[in-house]
């Protein structure tokens, strides 16, 4: 069942009874309902958790102005108030980086993060838009090419997440997938464990292999920090393989 937080601005299912153990934050364009089976109680033990719905996803109201993860965060930070304790940020995809700057912004409210195959590095790339649209692009700026025509040859060249988007929604994920978090991941003090499927095709494995050892790079004051390869599992984690999700979550918690 839904519930309201932070004074309504927020919604999502809480899981348990207060206080907040467990915050959980779902990949792009995903909802609340991805960790359902993550939270389910089959063994008699629920814990206190919240399944946000992101604001623009859900039953969160849309965004006003496009927004980096750090201004997801910065709106979802009141939920944290309501824990007697600090919490374990739970994030899936982009809700990876939203609760990267979560921990940055609020480091004392954090236990731990469960980072789920999460893009919080840019894939190192040195392939180039084809010259087809690197011309379109020209042509466009030259105001030789119209909004509509240059927008259609956009599309075609576009991810599947970036069609699918509009208006200030597109705009934001223009902005957090030109995001990485080197200093933040840098800078964590709390424990961390990567949860990756084996055949993630949208995050690869080499980011949570790099995630994890920039990590340990801090040196003595490194935190803990683990990667659990889930066997023939994809990027969808939190929905394909929720029980060995549980397993990590239940440990971070414990």
């Amino acid at each position: 069942m839904l519930s309201s937080f932070a004074g309504g601005t927020l919604f999502g299912e809480r899981h348990g009874e207060a206080p907040l153990q467990v915050l959980a934050l779902h990949g792009w364009a995903r909802t609340h309902q991805d960790f359902e089976g993550v939270f389910a109680d089959d063994k008699g033990h629920t814990l206190r958790a919240i399944a946000l719905d992101l604001p623009g996803f859900g039953a969160t109201p849309g965004l006003e102005r496009a927004m980096s993860s750090r201004d997801f965060a910065e709106m979802i930070a009141p939920i944290l108030d309501e824990a007697s304790q600090p919490v374990v940020l739970v994030g899936h995809s982009h809700g990876g980086r939203v609760a990267v700057e979560l921990a940055s912004l609020r480091p004392e409210q954090v236990a731990g993060i469960v980072l789920v195959a999460a893009p919080v590095l840019r894939l190192s790339s040195s392939t180039k838009p084809s010259w087809r649209y690197r011309l379109a692009r020209k042509a466009h700026a030259w105001h030789l090419l119209s909004d509509e025509r240059f927008e259609a040859r956009r599309a075609r060249s576009g991810s599947r997440d970036y069609n699918a988007a509009h208006g200030v929604l597109r705009d934001t994920l223009v902005t957090i997938i030109n995001e990485s978090f080197e200093d933040e991941l840098r800078a964590l003090r709390c424990p961390v464990a990567l949860v990756w499927g084996e055949r993630d095709g949208d995050v690869p494995l080499s980011i949570a292999e790099r995630a994890r050892d920039l990590i340990r790079s801090a040196g003595p004051v490194a935190p803990a920090v683990s990667l659990v390869v889930l066997e023939g599992v994809g990027h969808l984690v939190p929905t394909s393989a929720p029980s060995a999700l549980r397993t990590v979550i239940d440990g971070m918690v414990r």
